[in-house]
């Protein structure tokens, strides 16, 4: 099977499925020389598949994930802590729910590319079969492998999950 007919195909298993927010950071203009706090823009949905976001008519590859929450004041041990709760505030600023996840940083890939041979973001043909690195560090899985677990995944979330 094709890219485009694998992503088609898990787009219809995955009609009932919930579905989490894209969001775009958006940093704004002063005001009077003032600097504003940037927000997170609701930009769609998508079905969130590992390394893979699938929206209606696109697939992506995910950047960063974060869960919008009020801005509080803390202390951190590493920067990093304090950008993601700077991102995490802004997708609050921006609208989304308390405690609602944002998929932003994601990047659009190309089926078609992968369908004449070409790889796209973790999407790759190997040995005439559409794969997926889903890892830096791992191999590449068949495509069709991957989508059938990662939809049983969210299907069916393990108990706990």
């Amino acid at each position: 099977m094709t890219a485009r007919e694998l992503l088609t195909a898990a787009r219809e298993r995955l009609r009932a499925a919930p579905r989490e927010a894209l969001g775009e950071l958006v940093e704004l203009r002063r005001i009077l020389g003032v600097a504003r706090q940037p927000r997170i823009a609701r930009r769609s949905e998508a079905w969130h598949l590992g390394v893979l976001l699938l929206t209606d008519d696109a697939v992506l590859a995910t950047g960063d994930i974060v869960r919008a929450r009020q801005e509080a004041r803390r202390g951190y041990t590493a920067e990093s802590q304090r950008r993601r709760a700077e991102l995490a505030a802004a997708a609050r600023r921006g609208g989304f729910a308390e405690g609602e996840i944002v998929h932003i940083g994601w990047r659009m890939l190309d089926p078609d590319a992968v369908d004449r041979g070409e790889a796209s973001g973790p999407l790759a043909p190997v040995d005439g079969v559409v794969s997926i690195r889903w890892s830096a560090a791992g191999g590449f899985v068949p495509l069709e492998r991957y989508l059938d677990e990662r939809i049983g995944l969210l299907l069916e979330p393990p108990p706990g999950a």
